[in-house]
């Protein structure tokens, strides 16, 4: 148990962390400065963006660096780049990171109280909810291990999650 929560606690720092370079990056106009010397890479600035904006790690920073693709360029060109950086993203992390997520989830659920909640999603009336939960999640301004954990539990396949992570992320950053 105890190990559990070190990792729970060590991933919440790195959360303050990533928020806290995020507000420097901002105050400082490194983000513009960086965009500045980028200004040709627009299309890749947004798709590496788009990749960092999927995670929690990485949100405050990447989002910073959007708000400043999106005050110089097409919104609609920079969502549709964003958006494919972010269904890679989120490939990546479905592929990598779901079982140590949805370790710390549980982890999280066993010991807040909401384990009636869990029970409540292990229904089969409930089951068909899951992936729509875990969609909404990514689309929504809420990191994305959280949807990516529930579409993984609900067994989504390749090829439904694919387009569906494009069309979240770029609904999501638009």
């Amino acid at each position: 148990m105890r190990r559990e929560a070190a990792h729970v606690m060590r991933d919440l720092g790195i959360v303050a962390l990533s928020v806290a370079v995020a507000v420097l990056f901002v105050r400082t106009g490194l983000i513009a400065e960086l965009l500045a010397l980028a200004r040709g890479f627009k299309l890749i600035s947004g798709f590496i963006a788009g990749m960092l904006f999927v995670s929690i790690f990485t949100l405050a920073p990447a989002a910073a660096v959007l708000i400043e693709l999106f005050r110089a360029n097409s919104l609609l060109e920079v969502a549709f780049t964003a958006g494919l950086g972010g269904l890679i993203g989120d490939w990546l992390m479905l592929r990598f990171l779901r079982d140590r997520v949805a370790d710390d989830l549980g982890y999280l659920v066993r010991h807040s109280g909401f384990r009636r909640l869990l029970a409540v999603f292990r229904l089969k009336c409930f089951r068909w909810l899951t992936p729509l939960i875990g969609a909404l999640i990514v689309v929504s301004p809420l990191p994305d291990e959280i949807g990516l954990a529930l579409m993984g539990f609900s067994r989504l396949s390749t090829a439904l999650f694919l387009p569906l992570s494009f069309a979240l992320n770029f609904l999501g950053i638009l």
